[in-house]
């Protein structure tokens, strides 16, 4: 059954007025050249209170127009709408046990280590905390052919520090959590969540590898001129996922700011789709180690926080690489999605730190002005 629409906005002219403060940020940010565009959206208590777009697809003039339902490369809020949603049904399915090490499903991951070795400890629990000692990021695609080659070399990666001492966001963790999660379910990461997730919370301009006739109204990520040498556009930025056939557990998923919005109301209770338990539980802070914002999957705000001041300690948020971002708080029942390509025409600006707390202060703001929770 698909899930009661959200309420959307009243007026274009009403969210304007309401949160003037934010798109003058986002606009300021455009013409400062923090990103070409930004499609965003604000969810309290079960009303879509703005959702719209500022911008264009690039700097080129004329250009095409940012909108509301404009599709963007996600990067890596893949690790919590398709990864950790997979999780959080395979735990509360019974399926998937937290406390599991990774090398029972992947025995390449220890492969001649005694049975003592420390890689024998790593857990999924760990991987989703960001807790398992792997690296951060390692270039994987400059010597696989293919993904079971990137795999491979994945599965061989040294661990940098003991698991479970030391909080490290790490891309090749969840690399090895989306291929574990398949092995558990027996179906592939990209079917499960268009089934299990997608389908059924009606997000229908969310997926993995979108199809050829979307290409053209997906803002581009890049000018790539050192791996595929060709603009980047409808297809994964990410170059380990590229790899591995455009659907990694870390990244490669697309979507628009309502598809987010709608995930972000499931979470918050309003569509069943997750326990309540399996939410409080991947959303709390995992304490791995004692200290660390990380949650299983997600992350909470610290400071400084990308979320800005005003978030409350009970929400939980992703960033994604190419300037994309989602914060959720079950305090007060809202949630504010921003997507950019500020990864155009290249990667080096990093204007986009202090855009997004800039931007959720600004709507925080406009909604205590408007004494809304």
């Amino acid at each position: 059954m698909l899930p009661p629409q959200l309420s959307l906005p009243a007026s274009a002219s009403a969210q304007r007025l309401q949160f003037a403060a934010a798109y003058s940020v986002l606009e300021q940010a455009v013409a400062e050249q923090a990103f070409p565009g930004a499609a965003f959206g604000v969810l309290v208590q079960g009303q879509v209170l703005a959702l719209d777009g500022v911008g264009g697809f690039t700097y080129d003039q004329p250009t095409t127009p940012v909108t509301a339902s404009t599709v963007y490369d996600l990067a890596s809020i893949t690790k919590v709408i398709a990864t950790t949603s997979m999780a959080m049904l395979l735990h509360q399915g019974g399926a998937l046990s937290l406390d599991q090490p990774l090398a029972h499903l992947l025995p390449g991951f220890a492969q001649g280590e005694a049975a003592g070795s420390t890689r024998r400890e790593v857990t999924l629990r760990m991987l989703l905390a960001h807790a398992s000692g792997l690296p951060g990021y390692v270039r994987l695609f400059e010597g696989a052919k293919g993904g079971e080659e990137l795999l491979d070399a994945c599965l061989k990666l040294p661990l940098e520090t003991s698991p479970g001492s030391h909080a490290e966001y790490s891309d090749p963790g969840f690399i090895l959590l989306g291929r574990a999660l398949e092995i558990i379910a027996g179906e592939d990461l990209e079917s499960f969540c268009s089934r299990e997730v997608f389908a059924p919370l009606d997000m229908t301009s969310t997926c993995f590898r979108p199809p050829a006739d979307w290409r053209s109204s997906i803002p581009p990520t890049e000018e790539d001129t050192t791996f595929r040498h060709r603009v980047i556009q409808g297809e994964v930025q990410d170059e380990n996922c590229f790899i591995l056939g455009g659907v990694g557990g870390h990244a490669g998923l697309f979507s628009n700011a309502l598809d987010l919005l709608l995930y972000a109301e499931c979470l918050l209770g309003k569509q069943q789709r997750f326990a309540p338990a399996t939410v409080q539980l991947f959303t709390a802070r995992a304490e791995l180690p004692p200290g660390s914002s990380r949650a299983l999957g997600w992350d909470t705000p610290s400071q400084p926080s990308s979320s800005g001041h005003f978030f409350s300690r009970h929400s939980a948020g992703h960033l994604g690489y190419a300037g994309t971002s989602l914060w959720i708080d079950f305090e007060r029942q809202l949630a504010v999605v921003l997507l950019t390509n500020r990864t155009w025409p290249h990667r080096n600006s990093q204007a986009i730190r202090t855009v997004r707390p800039a931007f959720h202060d600004a709507v925080m703001e406009s909604l205590d002005r408007g004494r809304l929770p």
